[in-house]
């Protein structure tokens, strides 16, 4: 595996619970009040800006395509937090716990992009940044169908796979896009 890929992980996931750590400051964890289904629709919201943006070559909102990515990563990680935290657990978490529970799914998925990359060579390097967008549309897709579910699932994975597989992609594009410029 190259190691520039987890070098590069590392310093965008940085990057992500840097803007996270802020707005918790500003916000407190108010996300918390989110069903995961919505935060899914958010994740959702943000891949579906960017694959018009790729479609029709113009954007008329400032906002970049970055942001979108980083904000798809921030949720993703929300949303495994929500998904292990009990029922009675607290709306408002303190910063030292909600960096905490941060830095444990960051680390988790870290973990699974360095498996995943030794088994496919860094297959991704070779993708276009749209397929990307594409496969986290149908990733989201497929978290929803499984919400719809209550979560029951015959052969599938879980939705935290389906988060932890979007914050990967999210990365590469960035890596793809940095690289690109």
């Amino acid at each position: 595996m190259n190691p520039q890929t987890a070098i590069a992980f590392d310093r965008i996931l940085a990057q992500c619970r840097e803007l996270f750590e802020k707005k918790t400051r500003d916000y407190g964890t108010a996300w918390r009040i989110l069903r995961t289904s919505s935060l899914t629709d958010q994740i959702y919201i943000k891949a579906a800006r960017i694959r018009s943006i790729e479609e029709k070559g113009v954007q008329r909102i400032a906002d970049d395509i970055r942001g979108e990515y980083v904000g798809m990563i921030n949720y993703c990680i929300m949303a495994l937090v929500q998904l292990e935290l009990p029922e009675s657990a607290p709306q408002e978490l303190g910063l030292a716990e909600a960096l905490q529970a941060y830095d444990k799914q960051r680390d988790i998925t870290r973990a699974l992009l360095l498996d995943k990359n030794h088994d496919y060579g860094e297959a991704w390097r070779d993708m276009r940044v749209s397929s990307f967008t594409d496969l986290i549309l149908m990733k989201l897709l497929r978290i929803k169908q499984i919400e719809d579910n209550a979560g029951k699932t015959l052969v599938s994975e879980g939705v935290d796979a389906g988060f932890r597989d979007i914050i990967n992609y999210s990365v590469f594009a960035l890596i793809k896009t940095e690289t690109a410029s």
